[in-house]
């Protein structure tokens, strides 16, 4: 069992560097996928919160909440980037508008996702009787990550795709005036 636990933060890493290649592929892009990941730490920290609030550990179940929250979150932020990369291309309208767009558009969709999962993970913390020490975590764990997740992310990914496509540009510019020289 420890060794299982020991070996965890590498299969956390190595799924983290999978998705980047897989969303990297799907948007062609370096910099999007770090977009996507950038909600990551925030639900992770909700979690984890919610998690020493009630004092309960951070088992295997409340772990398997914790990846389960991390594909929640990362499915609203691919719905508000991959609306926003799409009204870019198609419509060639800048960036700020794009984002601004896919924020006022994809809030209802992101909104119903994670109040569902929310309410039905509420069960799991409410419970009592027989057995509740095994599903509080998992509960806990969701119910954290996406009540936290949910009000930074709806800021924060506006922000990361803003941030770092300027950021792109700078350095494209900057490679630009290299090659030149």
């Amino acid at each position: 069992f420890q060794a299982s636990l020991a070996n965890q933060p590498l299969l956390i890493l190595a799924a983290l560097v999978t998705v980047y290649i897989v969303l990297g592929m799907l948007y062609e892009s370096y910099i999007h996928p770090l977009t996507i990941l950038s909600t990551l730490p925030s639900a992770g920290v909700g979690a984890l919160l919610a998690l020493l609030a009630f004092g309960t550990e951070l088992s295997i179940i409340a772990f398997i909440g914790v990846i389960l929250l991390i594909g929640i979150v990362m499915k609203n932020a691919i719905l508000m980037i991959d609306f926003a990369i799409a009204t870019e291309r198609s419509r060639s309208i800048a960036p700020r508008e794009a984002i601004y767009e896919a924020a006022l558009l994809r809030l209802r969709p992101i909104l119903m996702t994670n109040f569902a999962a929310l309410l039905g993970a509420l069960p799991l913390v409410l419970a009592s009787g027989e057995g509740v020490e095994m599903r509080r975590p998992l509960g806990l764990a969701i119910v954290g990550g996406l009540a936290v997740s949910q009000l930074l992310t709806l800021y924060t990914v506006p922000v990361v795709y803003l941030w770092l496509g300027r950021a792109r540009l700078w350095t494209a510019g900057a490679w630009g005036r290299a090659k030149r020289t």
